[in-house]
């Protein structure tokens, strides 16, 4: 069965909690743990760790405006690429991202079609 490559997109809900406090430099330190234990473990799925967005444009026929809107639900915080026989495995993969299991965090997987 021959591998295709899968859009992991990142995305958390819009705005911090009024409550929450940014995480310790020992919970940075196991986040950051935690995430290279993930990523060595799909090293070979990994096609391209992608890496955090920031602010852009919308673009349309008649011109562009700022974007992603702030009214959004959620943000679109990054995205990565993964390799894999089958959707299933590359959710997979996801599910057991660092930033998967973060509260209100989700990873939505799409397969890149290629012609």
């Amino acid at each position: 069965m021959s591998k295709h490559n899968y859009l992991c997109i990142q995305r958390s809900p819009a705005g911090q909690p009024q409550n929450s406090q940014p995480p310790s430099p020992a919970q940075m330190q196991e986040m950051f743990a935690q995430f290279t234990a993930w990523k060595e473990r799909f090293q070979g799925s990994i096609v391209d760790m992608g890496g955090r967005l920031g602010g852009g444009k919308i673009v349309t026929s008649t011109g562009a405006t700022d974007g992603p809107f702030v009214e959004a639900k959620e943000v679109i915080g990054g995205y990565m690429i993964v390799s894999a026989e089958t959707i299933a495995e590359a959710v997979e993969i996801a599910r057991q991202s660092p930033g998967c299991a973060m509260p209100g965090s989700s990873v939505e997987v799409r397969e890149i079609s290629t012609p």
